[in-house]
């Protein structure tokens, strides 16, 4: 590292020291210091970085221009104008790609789709198409969801009912949907959803991942290369985690390999093909690679399978998740919407007829039918996105609808979540959590424009796996309030966490009783 980067690292660290009493803990519009930029007011407001980032951008017209550090190439174009994100992510498309900064800061996600951009991409985005669309994942889908919820889900609710104790609702769906992914992505139950909730190393370093990429977004490349050169801060857990998850990668895909060598040899070929109970997407790959001699070398290898690996299972894990955790509380915390919401669950029950354990599943046909439940998950993802920003960066200069001119070479960043908090896009009720709001007046679900409802982003890098989404919440939701009532424990914080997904920063605890039928 150059000696006047540490210069450049040092005047930043003196004067955020300096500026520290200027802070207050009410909204302000930010102030661009001298050598510093808009940083010390960033950092202070941390904590709290979606409401705050929403104020400024109601504040300024729904775009904000952030100013960074001299030298530290952090000025981003912060916007939460639909027309603006229509633009960007539709419009002009291939002027804004995520970029060599974003793979710098998501470094932990290698070569992965969330990482890639253009021909890599594309091919990417062509593999989770096909995968969504065989007919083996979705029935490995479909049957490691029922059986992790009868297995795993309903036995931890029935013991946290029957011993009154407080349950942190969102480290149990963390442990769900970690463990369903981990069947479909790998072909291997790590069962860190049962009644003793073990802790599971690989599973928390995830957890880390998340938090220190976070970290790289809101202070400067120099300063957290340092701390990666020193080895300290934030920098070593993430190294940490990173070890921890690598070796269990490696150790899978390791397995993988070699149980499907052990196949072969025992002339198991064809059974495997034909037999649907083994899916997983490692061993997809694997064979795709030994299959295809004419393809590139690079999609043969151990590194290729480990991001496709790593990518896969850090979004699938953590979308599904953080979406039940902020609508299982929106829900107790809403008694009518609870009670309309069962209702609604039961009367489609009795149409089926079947009172049996199979009864509380419903098949893709059935779920539809479900719309006010299906009204409740697109109002918790329009208040609380599990992805709360997304980022690009342009290629060339251009101009936004909202008259702002874009720099080559400029970071613009798109806040989901405060899209969600803005008058002029829902109306004055935009904070109130209304399910009604998403149903037409026969009955079923208004079309909202993916440019302005972004839950799922939009334009070509839209969310594949948005009908998965739909389907698994449906499902642990309707098997859930079926059997039980959540309530919030009084006085438990609730508020978004410091990481790149909205999880909740003191988890949710609540109170499981069984529900009389």
């Amino acid at each position: 590292m150059a000696i006047l980067e540490y210069f450049h690292i040092i005047i930043a660290l003196v004067c955020i020291l300096l500026f520290c009493h200027w802070c207050r803990n009410t909204v302000t519009p930010v102030t661009n210091w001298p050598v510093v930029g808009m940083l010390p007011g960033l950092l202070f407001k941390a904590q709290n970085i979606h409401e705050y980032a929403t104020q400024l951008l109601k504040q300024s017209g729904g775009t904000f221009e952030f100013k960074g550090p001299w030298f530290a190439n952090m000025n981003i174009l912060l916007t939460a104008d639909p027309l603006n994100v229509r633009h960007i992510s539709t419009k002009n498309f291939v002027n804004y790609p995520k970029g060599p900064e974003y793979k710098k800061i998501f470094e932990p996600f290698g070569d992965g789709v969330l990482n890639s951009d253009f021909e890599s991409w594309k091919s990417f985005r062509k593999l989770i198409h096909s995968m969504i669309k065989d007919n083996k994942f979705q029935v490995s889908l479909e049957r490691s969801l029922r059986e992790k919820i009868v297995e795993g889900l309903i036995p931890v609710l029935e013991h946290a009912s029957r011993q009154e104790i407080e349950l942190d609702m969102q480290d149990v769906f963390q442990r769900f949907t970690f463990d369903n992914i981990c069947l479909l992505v790998l072909g291997f139950d790590p069962q860190s959803l049962s009644v003793d909730l073990p802790e599971i190393a690989y599973k928390t370093a995830f957890d880390d991942v998340e938090e220190a990429v976070f970290y790289r977004h809101i202070v400067p490349e120099s300063i957290w290369k340092l701390q990666k050169w020193l080895n300290v801060g934030e920098e070593k857990k993430l190294s940490q985690a990173m070890d921890t998850i690598d070796n269990f990668l490696e150790q899978c895909i390791s397995s993988k390999k070699e149980e499907i060598r052990q196949r072969k040899a025992q002339n198991m070929v064809q059974v495997e093909d034909n037999d649907q109970d083994d899916y997983d997407l490692i061993t997809a790959c694997i064979k795709e690679g030994e299959a295809a001699e004419q393809m590139d070398a690079s999609k043969r290898t151990d590194k290729y399978l480990r991001d496709i690996g790593f990518n896969f299972i850090a979004a699938g894990k953590d979308t599904v998740n953080a979406a039940l955790t902020w609508f299982f509380w929106l829900v107790a915390t809403h008694h009518e919407v609870e009670e309309k919401i069962v209702e609604e669950i039961r009367a489609n029950m009795k149409s089926k007829g079947d009172h049996t354990i199979n009864g509380m599943f419903f098949n893709l046909e059935e779920l539809n039918k479900l719309v006010y439940l299906h009204g409740a998950i697109c109002e918790t993802l329009r208040l609380y996105p599990a992805v709360p920003f997304n980022y690009r960066v342009s290629v060339e200069a251009d101009t936004l609808p909202s008259g702002h001119l874009v720099k080559e070479n400029t970071k613009v960043m798109f806040s989901l979540y405060s899209m969600g908090s803005m008058e002029e896009i829902w109306g004055d009720d935009c904070l109130a959590f209304k399910p009604e709001r998403w149903i037409s007046e026969r009955g079923g679900i208004i079309h909202v424009p993916s440019y302005k409802y972004i839950a799922f982003n939009t334009g070509p890098r839209s969310c594949l796996g948005k009908e998965i989404t739909f389907i698994q919440m449906k499902t642990i939701a309707t098997a859930i309030l079926l059997n039980f009532h959540l309530q919030v424990v009084e006085g438990h914080p609730v508020s978004p966490g410091l990481s790149v997904m909205l999880h909740m920063k003191h988890g949710l605890k609540l109170r499981v009783t069984k529900r009389c039928v």
